[in-house]
């Protein structure tokens, strides 16, 4: 990793601000200050990506819990320019961010370049159709905190309109299919379905959540929560199935229609809103760079997160890490966590001189699968700890693995922010919700 320092002040340049992209952001301005570093974003605040569905459902909300990018920025000692990421020239070692305008179409900030001498890509991942019929479409994503944002106002509405509807039509409901049955579906299906009945108890007096909103999770492989062991599936598919859900498996999409959801096996399920939740591939930004993608359009680079450009790096979602014998990094939280762990003390390794050792620089990243957990709703939770992918490790269910899964987004504040800002976050956030609504109402 080559730093040009003439002037004494390398720049480094991190496009994205999820969960690596951010925690990188953090240790590396904490130390090096703000003419060093510097986050590239499109939004004003900070949503860890694994709470979307949460968004979706309105039970987290993003005004109330977001962080805001430029407060990070004065807390941590980095410079945060705000817009999206248009295009690298590598030659010039320049990037061009969009301008940012209001919602009347006013410009706020106009488009510039950025000057890098180092430039790490975090910018995540989106929805992957695999070019079926009607998906781009018809189908919802949840991709940002916009669009499950967007998705929230969707359903609200949806509801309202049952529950006026249910005074002269006894057959009016809700139909949504969740095409995915991996963890962000199964985590939105359940979400959803215990904030229905919070939305219900506030004035939607004739929205019976059970009777009037029908769930349908679809899923081509065999069981749901497929990279995880069939313990955790099992679990999961029982939870989903006590709940009314139903849980399509086997059961190949082929077409999304206005109200329909078709499958391979010629089957149709009704569907007024659709969400699509059935894969990923990296942001279309990444084939203008001229290095080498893998067929989901991420990013390639090496064991030391380097692409074949030796001043861009890249981690998390948005890039190909190699993990054994034909196979990749999965695109995961922790891993982006511990991706940015590894960038931070190379980077700074170089920067202050400290490694002179060409050995320990060129030390490969090593993922650790530490396991996986699941949220199943307010009180519930599965996955393995200590785990690999294969299954092996410590199961947990219950509460006990949803109080686990909570203690990760506080993992990530606490990388952030720290100890005592986390707890005090952590408190104020606890007693606001003892003065509000569980679901965001408005």
């Amino acid at each position: 990793m080559d730093f040009p320092t003439s002037s004494g002040t390398p720049r480094i340049v991190i496009v994205g601000g999820g969960a690596g992209g951010l925690e990188l952001a953090a240790r590396l301005g904490h130390v090096l200050g703000q003419d060093k570093v510097t986050l590239v974003d499109s939004s004003p605040f900070h949503i860890w990506k694994p709470s979307l569905h949460e968004v979706a459902a309105g039970t987290l909300d993003i005004h109330q819990e977001g962080l805001s990018y430029l407060m990070l920025a004065h807390m941590r000692g980095f410079t945060f320019a705000r817009g999206e990421l248009l295009a690298v020239d590598r030659e010039r070692r320049t990037i061009r961010v969009g301008k940012v305008v209001d919602a009347g179409g006013q410009t706020i900030l106009p488009e510039r370049e950025l000057r890098y001498d180092t430039l790490v890509l975090a910018l995540g991942s989106i929805s992957n159709f695999f070019n079926t019929p009607g998906a781009a479409q018809y189908a919802v994503t949840l991709d940002s905190t916009d669009a499950a944002e967007a998705f929230r106002l969707t359903m609200l509405k949806n509801m309202a309109q049952v529950d006026q509807a249910r005074e002269h039509d006894p057959q009016a409901h809700l139909r949504l299919v969740i095409v995915g049955g991996g963890a962000t579906g199964v985590e939105l299906a359940v979400e959803l379905r215990e904030a229905s009945h919070v939305v219900s108890a506030y004035g939607l007096r004739n929205f019976d959540p059970d009777r009037d909103l029908a769930i349908t999770l679809v899923e081509g492989a065999p069981r749901i929560l497929s990279p995880l062991s069939e313990k955790i599936s099992r679990a999961a598919h029982i939870r989903l199935n006590a709940l009314g859900i139903q849980v399509e498996t086997q059961c190949r999409v082929a077409e999304i229609a206005p109200t329909e959801v078709h499958t391979v096996d010629g089957r149709a399920f009704p569907a007024d809103l659709c969400v699509w939740a059935a894969g990923i591939q990296g942001p279309p930004v990444l084939a203008t760079l001229g290095l080498p993608l893998n067929r989901l359009g991420q990013l390639e680079v090496n064991a030391q997160l380097q692409s074949p450009d030796p001043h861009i790096l890249a981690l998390g979602d948005c890039c190909a890490v190699p993990w054994g014998e034909g196979k990749n990094v999965p695109a995961r939280a922790q891993a982006a966590h511990q991706q940015a762990d590894y960038l931070a003390g190379r980077i700074l390794a170089r920067v202050q001189g400290e490694d002179e050792d060409q050995d320990q620089d060129d030390a490969p990243y090593v993922y650790r699968d530490n396991g996986s957990l699941v949220s199943l709703g307010r009180e519930a939770g599965v996955g393995s700890l200590m785990g690999k992918l294969s299954g092996r490790g410590l199961f947990v269910s219950g509460t006990l693995a949803r109080w686990m899964y909570m203690s990760l987004h506080l993992m990530h504040h606490r990388a952030v922010l720290g100890f005592w800002r986390t707890a005090a976050l952590a408190l104020a956030r606890l007693l606001m919700r003892r003065t509000q609504p569980r679901v965001k109402l408005h």
